[in-house]
């Protein structure tokens, strides 16, 4: 039997707002249909929109002090068909301000339970670097809802400290910190290389073969106990 007739689905569910989730997961997807897995991409949408950048160092201080604090964000009802048969989830997005986005955080309060009660879920973080908070929190949660957590797959902005955070942040406010004088040395790229699309890619094509390869060996036990 050839193992791509088996047809396992993934589903992945994810909030972007600079485009850098957006993305990672448009690239781990086709890495994953390479393999012949079908895969469902779902994006979390709020009824109104977040502009980014933010345009001012206010409004960028005001929205880390709220996201900070785990601010929820309302978000718009799902599609039908996230409520599907899945053989595994990825649930993505952003780190803010050490924790997952408010939009995230309010889909796993409202949805969390009926989307992932019992299912394979994997989270993905697109960060700066400080993601531990995060990963923390919504594997703490995401197991509250039932889920079994997987491990997480993970991509920084490759740029050391103290110039990520202070380029992010700049980037946020509206600036262009690359075209700065004294951080361009420091701070040439806002957000993911073009070597990590690539790895991102390959992720999705490994986590394909290791579920088609689950899937194999449960469908053979499945035969073999009818026997």
């Amino acid at each position: 039997m050839s193992r791509y007739h088996l047809s396992p689905r993934i589903c992945i569910i994810y909030f972007s707002l600079s485009g850098q989730s957006r993305g990672l997961i448009n690239l781990l997807a086709s890495g994953i249909r390479l393999q012949g897995v079908e895969v469902v991409i779902e994006q979390i949408r709020t009824p109104e929109r977040i502009g980014f950048p933010f345009n001012s160092v206010f409004h960028t201080l005001k929205m880390m002090l709220t996201t900070f604090f785990r601010k929820r964000i309302p978000i718009l009802e799902l599609s039908s068909r996230c409520y599907e048969s899945y053989d595994l989830f990825i649930l993505a997005g952003p780190t803010w301000s050490y924790n997952p986005s408010g939009p995230v955080l309010s889909l796993l309060d409202g949805h969390g339970e009926k989307l992932f009660a019992g299912k394979q879920v994997v989270p993905l973080i697109s960060c700066r670097g400080y993601y531990r908070m995060h990963e923390r929190l919504l594997t703490r949660q995401l197991q509250k809802c039932g889920a079994q957590v997987g491990e997480s797959i993970i991509f920084s902005h490759p740029v050391s400290e103290p110039w990520s955070t202070i380029g992010v942040f700049l980037k946020s406010a509206g600036y262009q910190p690359e075209r700065i004088s004294f951080l361009t040395k420091h701070y040439q790229h806002f957000g993911h290389t073009v070597e990590q699309l690539y790895q991102v890619r390959s992720c999705g094509q490994m986590l394909a073969e290791n579920l088609l390869d689950q899937k194999l060996a449960y469908d053979g036990d499945e035969v073999l106990l009818a026997q």
